[in-house]
């Protein structure tokens, strides 16, 4: 793979019309895609996953993307934004990165250029590469999104509870004196790779409301561009929603008649609706992966909390209700339309399966922890390529989850994230098939299944053995100059 001092040198000695037009050839005949990731998305908001009217507000467009395509029901990620964020991004768990935790106490944060993103792996087969939205793996020179692999951006560097501080007083006082190094309000940025991203307003609450109509419309835009120049793209559509506040449109405010957690979910399945529709009308569904998935679980503060279905506990837990969100995958002739599948499957597998459909090179000097799930995708296996796989939350392991079993030696006390984080001395395991809301982990059948903690332990001993390995990069750490 060719390193990305090479690629920026290119873009800019080259120029970005050298560039797409040797990419438009390699990329000739593969399929676009589209992967949409919703922001602190919960199991069960979507109709197909039980949400929909029960939550106010139907979703009737994507519950038919999911009949016309692949749905899991243990799709599962990372605890937090970031680390989220990294391991889709990069095939791997976010502590290799320095990404295992959002950036409480480091300004410098985000994807080191020494990662390999998705982005990178498929522009290197000739893609067009878009993002349209959130990024949260950086908000510094280096470690933007069109420093790693993007073509073109429009959105927000970083999370969008900072769209309520523009308006605070104290803040702006503040942030005013510049003695606070990062402490500036939130822009949203445009940019493209070769150039430094350009702040096109203050991400308030105005902007805060009308950001996701203003991604879906520059995701058509750029779906259509490459559509017209015959170039294969991968479209990455981090929407902002449903992370506090959560607000909708003006054009859905009281649409649904049952307040704003209804309006929202009519705003997101309309706008996911457009980007189907200028699929079809371009007649490139067929050769097009449509993903729809999400980043975290559901917020935990009232008011703006979410619903993880017949889940408990809310994202920054290791409960259920954090790690499993909503997957859909459609691609017309390739996937099985209409496939339910309950198998355990990872966010950084998407890494993998998508280089793998693609051509696309995974870095072979690292470690890669996402696994090649063609076969499961495309009907070939009723089995997932993996079966268990190490659960953060933060800089910390929880514990391990393996098939229907789930071990934790710590818990958070309010299965909300914000309280006590409780240690255990003997650890407790759930069987997810009969106490999916992880309430009873010790019950009188509790020594008849303590045979699980092999699997489970050779899991976690094998991740801890490649840590030892490889050591992760400290979050912080800033790249190597020159």
């Amino acid at each position: 793979m060719i390193p990305k001092r090479v690629l920026r040198a290119l873009s800019i000695v080259a120029g970005p019309l050298l560039i797409a037009v040797a990419g438009s050839a390699m990329a000739a005949g593969k399929p676009n895609i589209v992967l949409i990731n919703m922001d602190n998305f919960g199991y069960g908001e979507l109709g197909v996953y039980g949400g929909g009217i029960t939550r106010g507000g139907a979703t009737p467009r994507i519950d038919k993307l999911a009949v016309e395509g692949l749905r899991l029901t243990n799709f599962n990620v990372e605890a937090q934004c970031t680390p989220s964020r990294a391991a889709l991004m990069t095939g791997r768990y976010a502590k290799r990165s320095g990404n295992a935790s959002v950036p409480w106490q480091t300004g410098l944060y985000g994807l080191p250029q020494s990662e390999v993103t998705m982005a990178e792996m498929l522009a290197h087969e000739g893609y067009a590469t878009g993002i349209f939205g959130k990024w949260h793996l950086g908000h510094t020179p280096g470690r933007f999104p069109t420093d790693q692999g993007f073509d073109e951006w429009y959105g927000i560097p970083n999370s969008t509870d900072e769209a309520y501080w523009p308006a605070q007083s104290q803040f702006n006082e503040v942030a005013a004196q510049g003695t606070v190094p990062y402490l500036e309000a939130e822009y949203i940025y445009k940019g493209t790779r070769g150039s430094a991203p350009q702040k096109v307003k203050i991400y308030d609450i105005p902007a805060r409301r009308e950001i996701d109509r203003e991604i879906t419309d520059h995701t058509k835009a750029f779906i259509e561009r490459q559509a017209k120049s015959g170039r294969s793209f991968f479209a990455y559509v981090p929407y902002t929603l449903t992370h506090m506040p959560v607000l909708p449109s003006a054009v859905f405010e009281g649409k649904s008649g049952n307040g704003h957690w209804g309006d929202v979910l009519m705003q997101i399945d309309a706008y996911v609706g457009e980007l189907i529709d200028t699929l079809d009308q371009l007649d490139i569904a067929d050769n097009t992966i449509f993903i729809f998935t999400a980043d975290n679980g559901p917020e935990m503060l009232p008011e703006n909390h979410g619903w993880s279905g017949p889940w408990s506990g809310s994202y920054f837990t290791a409960k259920e209700g954090s790690l499993r969100v909503p997957f859909i995958m459609r691609w017309p002739g390739m996937v099985p339309a209409g496939a339910v599948s309950n198998e355990i499957v990872h966010q950084m597998d998407l890494f993998t399966t998508l280089a793998g459909v693609t051509g696309g090179q995974v870095p072979a000097d690292r470690l890669i922890d996402g696994v090649d799930q063609r076969d499961f995708f495309f009907g070939k296996s009723e089995h997932s390529a993996r079966d268990g796989f190490v659960v953060y939350v933060g800089e910390d392991i929880f514990g391990v989850k393996w098939r229907n079993w789930k071990m934790l030696t710590k818990e958070f006390d309010d299965a909300r994230g914000s309280g006590r984080i409780v240690e255990y001395g003997v650890p407790r395991f759930y069987n997810l098939y009969n106490d999916p809301k992880e309430a009873y982990p010790i019950t009188m059948k509790f020594p008849e299944h303590l045979w699980v903690r092999w699997p489970m332990a050779q899991i976690l001993r094998e991740h801890l053995e490649s840590l030892a390995k490889e050591p992760p990069i400290k979050a912080g750490t800033p790249d190597p100059s020159g």
